[in-house]
């Protein structure tokens, strides 16, 4: 059984030591922090945050800051564990969902992806959101792609 609850810090020291290789490596790239200061980070600087958890334990972190209030920007963000691969279909079902309640906040959803990482760069593709070739960002110089999504507003 999963559910999606608000997140706490709790959550993040729960996920932080089973996080998935490829979002370990790819805090550390960009920011240089440990997987737990990369969660706390996030969680304290998002509008909205909430944790996947799966059979009551918390596998997944995700959520959405703003980066332009005028233009009403989002960076969203998503650090979890390898419970996603075995839980899948909720978690593309869920995918869908949330993008979309972003899309009501925010007028473009914006952040960076390790190129290294195939998993998410697939997954983002999947979503709708396009992109760019990649270049050197962040703390470690490595290749990122900005990743984004514009919202037509109806």
């Amino acid at each position: 059984m999963f559910r999606i609850v608000p997140s706490t810090e709790e959550h993040a020291l729960i996920i932080a030591p089973r996080m998935r290789d490829a979002d370990v490596e790819e805090v550390r790239a960009t920011s240089g922090r440990t997987p737990v200061g990369a969660l706390l980070y996030s969680l304290e600087r998002s509008d909205f945050a909430y944790t996947v958890e799966f059979d009551g334990v918390p596998e997944t972190m995700f959520g959405c800051g703003t980066i332009d209030v005028i233009s009403r920007v989002g960076a969203p963000w998503l650090l979890g564990t390898n419970a996603l691969e075995r839980h899948y279909r909720h978690f593309l079902r869920g995918s869908r969902y949330w993008s979309a309640e972003m899309a009501r906040r925010y007028s473009m959803l914006r952040n960076i992806v390790d190129d290294r990482n195939t998993v998410s760069k697939r997954w983002l593709e999947w979503m709708g959101f396009s992109l760019s070739q990649p270049r050197p960002m962040g703390y470690e110089q490595r290749p990122f792609r900005i990743f984004e999504l514009k919202v037509l507003d109806v």
